[in-house]
């Protein structure tokens, strides 16, 4: 099992001709990552485009989110079966835009997590507190709401990723401390101990917001910190790769 993994999530950015040439940018300046996982997430209409760039390469490939039905009149949503059909082995759910622009509800990352795991794609499940939540001192009370409610009736735990971002982090330049994510990644993995016990320890727990390969490498010390999801970060493969060799520095 993989100890470590950097996923870059590049939004709405990246027509798919920015995709290609970024994701062969990202291949041709790949160390060797044994041990670890990188995970590229373009755009829907770049990820055939990127699937073809990193085949054959230690590389894998996320969608930004997905829908928690199989088919039907669901405008503008996307199924699992497309999604592994343009090569997807993850895909992102929960995250804090999704959850903000789109009223994404606690319920709904719940749905799809089970959605992706029935037909075998990997969810990485975000989670994270508000500014104003942290400033009330309810981060645990948030957080853990979060990780319960996106777990509910899932009972193994084997390819869950979760990623936390600190709302307050994520596209700010403001990035928690070591001590501050480290604190919060610790409690999510108590909260799994909890509920699954010994399987807790193969949940990768990632941390997002505002990574930069300045100050990873501080961040992936941590002992429960295995990784990140990259936003703006990610848009540049130098950046990128820079976080990379930080994660292979230190795990």
């Amino acid at each position: 099992m993989s100890t470590w993994m950097v996923a870059g999530n590049w939004k709405m950015n990246n027509t798919t001709g920015e995709a290609i040439a970024l994701a062969k940018e990202i291949v041709a300046g790949l160390p060797d990552i044994a041990g670890g996982e990188v995970v590229l997430a373009p755009s829907f209409t770049a990820l055939k485009s990127v699937s073809d760039v990193i085949s054959g390469s230690a590389v894998k490939l996320a969608s930004q989110n997905i829908f928690f039905e199989d088919k039907g009149a669901y405008t503008g949503e996307i199924s699992p079966a497309m999604l592994k059909d343009a090569g997807c082995t993850y895909a992102i759910i929960g995250h804090s835009e999704r959850r903000k622009y789109f009223h994404e509800t606690d319920e709904a990352v719940n749905l799809k997590a089970k959605k992706c795991l029935a037909t075998g794609l990997k969810p990485i499940i975000c989670v994270g507190e508000t500014d104003e939540e942290r400033e009330a001192g309810i981060t645990e009370f948030i957080v853990g709401i979060q990780v319960k409610k996106a777990l509910a009736g899932i009972a193994d735990l084997k390819d869950i990723t979760i990623a936390y971002e600190p709302v307050w982090a994520i596209g700010t330049g403001k990035t928690a401390t070591s001590g501050q994510a480290e604190e919060v990644h610790k409690f999510i993995r108590n909260i799994l101990g909890d509920i699954y016990r010994d399987s807790s320890t193969a949940v990768k727990i990632l941390y997002g917001g505002s990574v930069t390969a300045e100050n990873f490498g501080e961040l992936i010390a941590m002992k429960n910190i295995n990784g990140a999801l990259v936003g703006g970060a990610a848009l540049k493969s130098e950046n990128f790769l820079g976080i990379i060799s930080r994660a292979l520095e230190n795990k």
